[in-house]
């Protein structure tokens, strides 16, 4: 599939666009680019699966998401795409299983707007326009858990400031606080990220690879329930 993708007719980019793509939502045909291998890995990768037919593990293969309720359409995962709509189902047609395929939604790519946060806000409030806020992607936050997360903490925020009530903000330790923390650490090339917990501060211990997300979950929940359990919320109400 690589030869074809890098092959096909692509829609171009205007004059006013800068095409610097997101790692975590890249075009397939730009990852063809990087390598003969390239799309063996990532959401391509065959973990844990084999083919019945020869009892080996696959080079590479495709996930079919569920779209609708009904289960009659699918969603090719990884395969955001700049094709042109007619070369997007002649290549796609070419995966096994799919040369019968019916597409209901041709895929395009969108242009992400971000500000440099670091840079141009503080606590989400532009420094050069006092009483202004971002909050969601546009701030440098990926996804959609991410940005209605940012959004529900800026209400937090303000709500806690319009009453003149002190409310820190999430423990750098927990998810939250680290999404926002990168929202507010200045670096060379600031780009936008998703929730993960390399945006935390490092475990300080060692441990195995196998262990490491638990630990960080558990750090996160920890520290988050602590910060929940003292901060000031008007309705707030705890589960553990």
């Amino acid at each position: 599939l690589r030869q074809p993708l890098l092959d096909a007719d692509k829609v171009s980019s205007r004059d006013f666009e800068k095409e610097v793509h997101f790692e975590g939502s890249m075009p397939i045909e730009t990852l063809a680019e990087r390598g003969e291998e390239t799309l063996a890995f990532g959401p391509f990768k065959p973990v844990g699966l084999t083919d019945p037919r020869t009892g080996e593990r696959p080079f590479a293969v495709v996930q079919l998401r569920v779209e609708n309720q009904a289960g009659t359409a699918y969603n090719l995962v990884g395969c955001q795409t700049k094709l042109k709509y007619g070369e997007q189902e002649r290549v796609f047609r070419m995966i096994p299983g799919l040369e019968n395929a019916q597409f209901e939604r041709l895929g395009s790519v969108h242009r992400n707007t971000f500000v440099n946060a670091p840079r141009v806000l503080k606590d989400l409030e532009f420094s050069a326009r006092p009483g202004v806020y971002l909050a969601g992607q546009i701030t440098g936050v990926e996804g959609y858990v991410e940005s209605a997360a940012c959004g529900l903490w800026l209400g937090l925020a303000l709500g806690a400031k319009l009453a003149k009530e002190p409310l820190a903000p999430p423990p750098p330790e927990s998810v939250l606080g680290g999404l926002l923390n990168h929202l507010a650490v200045e670096v060379k090339n600031f780009q936008p990220s998703n929730a993960n917990f390399g945006l935390t501060p490092a475990l300080g211990k060692r441990a195995k690879k196998r262990d490491r997300k638990r630990l960080f979950a558990e750090r996160a929940r920890e520290a988050f329930m602590r910060w929940l359990g003292s901060a000031e919320i008007p309705g707030k109400k705890i589960t553990s």
